[in-house]
């Protein structure tokens, strides 16, 4: 949402699973102006916030590695922050699945802050229980399973942007195997298409291969299908605008993620660039194959 920065205190909240990116998310954030304090307890976090009221916004992280920590004080802080004056406060659960935890544990040698003296896996599904109903209270869940580093850190400035009167769009193509993103906004099914991937020249090959994509405009309803695709995002955009929305995720899904709906969020986020939007675009599920 864009707020006016000068008469209201910008508080953004991160939680989520221990080794998710949060240390990644605080330093894209600060990169954007924010200030950045990490592993701040809940009982403490009203303090901070009025002590820093009218300066630059700021970006919170708090989580399991606090002894206070528990879903029911993380709503009673929110609850606390929300009733304060000129405070608007945005929250945000940085997930991952736990194999991918294992992995990022395994290879740093960290220890988990719940598994000092037992197993890793103890540890990652004791967080996981703890957590689960965080999910249902916060403003949006950022799934990191899949993300490099880098594509966090583009996702998290589209969406956090200070910058007024700006919509960020995000284009992203995926799987239906492997899952509707969590962050999708609106989703559009493209598995009614021509499919590249019966065709033996073009099933390795993938939707930014201009092979690929002429072979699914070939589709007798593509043209047609783009056409009202188009035609219904150009005047929703501005609505969402002024409903005050700065981000917005546009997900195009088809079977595997790698040819129908690699091309249509290509060519989609060409047509909204045309438009003079701000756009990022990820294809998901390209390489997973």
């Amino acid at each position: 949402m864009n707020i006016p920065m000068n008469t209201v205190q910008r508080v953004l909240l991160i939680t989520g699973m221990s080794g998710a990116g949060k240390s990644v998310a605080l330093n894209a954030l600060e990169d954007l102006g924010f200030v950045a304090i990490d592993n701040v307890p809940l009982s403490l976090i009203t303090d901070v916030v009025e002590k820093e009221k009218g300066h630059r916004s700021l970006v919170i992280s708090t989580d399991v590695r606090t002894r206070e920590f528990s879903p029911e004080y993380f709503e009673e802080i929110l609850n606390a922050l929300a009733s304060m004056p000129d405070v608007h406060v945005d929250t945000l659960f940085l997930d991952c699945e736990e194999e991918k935890l294992r992995q990022r544990f395994t290879e740093t040698r960290r220890k988990h802050p719940l598994a000092m003296d037992r197993p890793l896996m103890d540890g990652i599904q004791a967080e996981q229980e703890m957590t689960q109903n965080l999910k249902e209270m916060v403003e949006l869940v950022l799934d990191t399973t899949d993300l490099k580093p880098a594509e966090l850190r583009s996702m998290l400035q589209q969406r956090y942007d200070m910058t007024p009167d700006a919509l960020a769009l995000n284009v992203v193509s995926f799987s239906y195997r492997r899952g509707v993103p969590r962050e999708a906004d609106l989703v559009f099914d493209v598995r009614f298409l021509r499919n590249p991937h019966y065709d033996r020249n073009l099933r390795p090959r993938t939707g930014l291969d201009a092979a690929v994509g002429a072979y699914v405009e070939e589709d007798p309803m593509f043209e047609e299908f783009f056409s009202k695709l188009c035609g219904l995002l150009v005047p929703l955009l501005p609505r969402y605008m002024a409903e005050g929305k700065s981000y917005l995720t546009v997900a195009v899904g088809c079977t595997g993620g790698k040819h129908r709906s690699v091309h249509v969020a290509q060519k989609l986020a060409g047509f909204l660039e045309k438009k003079a939007y701000n756009v990022g675009i990820r294809h998901r599920d390209v390489g997973q194959h």
